[in-house]
């Protein structure tokens, strides 16, 4: 099964992602981290795509596409795969179809604008081991302290106010236009984003096995 996860930056899609990903038996591709990896390792990717997303701004389709197409080649993604942050522009979705990946369902996560900003300006990132925290949802045990290593708890720099809000009309502008492409392909399912992680996850296996 191919699935690609639509949804505003925080709607919670990398959370559902690795659910399907263990329920499925596929694995998660998430331009996301795929980025992140080359950001930390230093690459001429990751220096090239570093000063888009600190600043909320999509990187380059032709670059994101190339990436994208390397790693749907590669053996793990022939029995299925789920998408996660890719494609984001309609030209990317125009691209995917172009590589000959026929898509079985686009899954629509649906959370208000204000729920996603409480969402990412609550979120707090280990500075040594990169664990995850939320001040109202996931808070550490100490306030400020990471649980796991006892490193410094920061706020990333695309999850600060002014960040998500240029985020958010980023992709209102450029992302939320793919709603219509896949609603007219007839693949396009709208789930509530809102509750427990598990009832969204439960809603998410009707729509795809429905």
């Amino acid at each position: 099964m191919n699935i690609i996860l639509l949804g505003a930056p925080g709607a919670g899609k990398g959370t559902q992602a690795e659910k399907l990903a263990a329920h499925y038996g596929i694995p998660t591709i998430s331009t996301g981290n795929i980025i992140r990896e080359e950001v930390r390792n230093g690459t001429e990717l990751g220096k090239q795509v570093q000063k888009y997303s600190e600043s909320g701004q999509l990187v380059p389709d032709e670059v994101v596409v190339a990436m994208m197409e390397h790693r749907l080649a590669q053996e793990d993604c022939q029995k299925g795969f789920i998408l996660d942050g890719f494609p984001r522009t309609v030209p990317q979705a125009q691209a995917l179809d172009q590589m000959g990946c026929a898509i079985d369902k686009v899954v629509d996560l649906e959370v208000p604008d204000q729920a996603i900003q409480e969402r990412m300006t609550g979120r707090r990132v280990c500075s040594k081991c990169g664990a995850s925290y939320h001040v109202k949802n996931n808070p550490p045990k100490v306030q400020g302290v990471c649980d796991k290593c006892g490193g410094e708890l920061v706020v990333r720099k695309d999850d600060k106010p002014e960040t998500v809000l240029e985020r958010l009309k980023v992709y209102h502008a450029q992302t939320k236009p793919l709603e219509d492409y896949y609603r007219e392909r007839g693949n396009l399912v709208e789930i509530a984003g809102l509750g427990e992680v598990d009832e969204i996850f439960a809603r998410i296996c009707t729509a795809l096995e429905g």
